[in-house]
């Protein structure tokens, strides 16, 4: 008798075979066993699923929308640990089409546009990058780690401190490196100064503080 593959193996030899620039994916778990549905429908919970008889439909989605490929393959790690089995399939996919990827502006350049729109006497800003995909979160992080970025939201979006020239935050020319190292591995997305300051003088600190959800930054 063959052994049927955990449920989260199976998701990622889905994802392995879709073609290159996916944003959504639309999948159905047949059970092995209908007595387990109620329980596998629960598990799934947070991706909204839909019951369909011995079958659950629901969607993974890379542009912040909805569960994330992780996320999904957390929640089929539950069912697995459960010894809920079933077979996964894709019953619809969508994708960007190849020439909206192909005009999206580096991040760099991005960066780069955003300060030279800022005056002369800049000292510190805040700043934020929001990814195209969930799954540019874990490569970004380890490209943008000189950035000190903190996640903010349920979006996929990182936001980080800048410094002119001293004071806390990172430095605008490493910044330009870091963003580069993303353009390199084909990350996307959309980054915004959110706040500038001009011409601090902190005296006995690292610079200015900026309070954005009950929290200081």
């Amino acid at each position: 008798m063959l052994r049927l593959l955990q449920l989260v193996e199976q998701l990622i030899g889905l994802e392995r075979r879709q073609e290159e620039g996916w944003t959504d994916l639309t999948l159905q778990l047949t059970l092995a066993d209908e007595s387990q549905v109620a329980r596998a429908t629960e598990l799934l919970a947070p991706s909204a699923p839909a019951r369909l008889g011995s079958k659950i439909r629901f969607g993974i989605t890379r542009t912040g929308s909805g569960i994330g490929p992780e996320a999904a393959r957390r929640l089929l790690r539950r069912l697995d640990q459960e010894r809920i089995q079933g077979t996964l399939e894709i019953v619809d996919a969508r994708k960007t089409p190849p020439e909206e990827r192909h005009l999206r502006t580096p991040l760099r350049e991005q960066w780069e546009q955003q300060l030279a729109l800022l005056p002369g006497d800049w000292s510190d800003l805040y700043a934020q990058v929001t990814f195209d995909s969930s799954d540019y979160l874990e490569p970004a992080a380890l490209a943008l780690a000189p950035l000190n970025p903190s996640s903010f939201g349920s979006s996929p979006t990182f936001r980080f401190r800048c410094a002119h020239h001293f004071g806390y935050g990172v430095s605008p020319e490493m910044a330009s490196r870091c963003f580069a190292r993303c353009d390199e591995q084909g990350i996307t997305g959309t980054v915004e100064v959110l706040h500038v300051l001009s011409d601090t003088q902190p005296v006995g600190t690292q610079g200015p503080v900026w309070f954005v959800g009950g929290r200081n930054v």
